[in-house]
């Protein structure tokens, strides 16, 4: 089979929109999201048989999530491995892990650093795992997971996120990195 080379996409030409996953309890997880991660619920309805309702907190994207009915109550295996959502600092970092703390339907809370970003990891009703970020000034090869305290001050907990980097192979800082990343995709000649 002969390989077909295509001109290399721009960024702007393929850019993540949404996701859409089934629930077992429809309501209860647009409750967790709008109140723990302040999503506004833009529609609901039937399609068919299907109950969906979607959430964002863009207003100029409909829906970020797509909530579906349907998931099997005894599901042995949860099929999302995580989903991810950025912040821009350790402020709002911490504003996120105090509501997911204080809520009875979150569990398996734990703060960690990656050396390249910072992170919260959390499970929803459901037991799908959530991860809420900011990224860091450098990088570092992954997979890497290291426990922090976000009761720390910003400088302590930036200060070891740069020794946890410094340690592994390959540290640079983010801006070299992108470069790299920019040549390795085609995007730069």
């Amino acid at each position: 089979m002969k390989t077909q080379h295509h001109p290399p996409l721009l960024q702007s030409d393929l850019q993540f929109s949404h996701l859409g996953f089934h629930t077992t309890n429809l309501e209860s997880m647009a409750d967790f999201y709008k109140e723990v991660l302040s999503f506004t619920e833009t529609d609901r309805g039937q399609l068919g048989a299907i109950n969906l309702i979607f959430l964002s907190r863009d207003p100029s994207e409909h829906h970020q999530i797509a909530l579906i009915d349907g998931r099997p109550d005894h599901s042995p295996f949860c099929v999302i491995n995580q989903i991810s959502f950025r912040v821009p600092n350790l402020s709002i970092l911490r504003l996120f892990h105090d509501r997911v703390k204080n809520n009875p339907l979150a569990s398996d809370l734990v703060s960690v650093t990656h050396g390249n970003a910072i992170s919260i990891y959390f499970r929803d009703p459901e037991k799908n795992r959530i991860e809420i970020f900011m990224d860091t000034p450098w990088y570092c090869e992954q997979p890497l997971r290291e426990i922090v305290d976000l009761n720390q001050p910003d400088e302590h907990i930036m200060a070891r996120a740069k020794d946890i980097a410094i340690s592994r192979p390959h540290f640079q800082d983010r801006e070299t990195w992108i470069e790299s990343m920019k040549k390795r995709m085609g995007y730069l000649g």
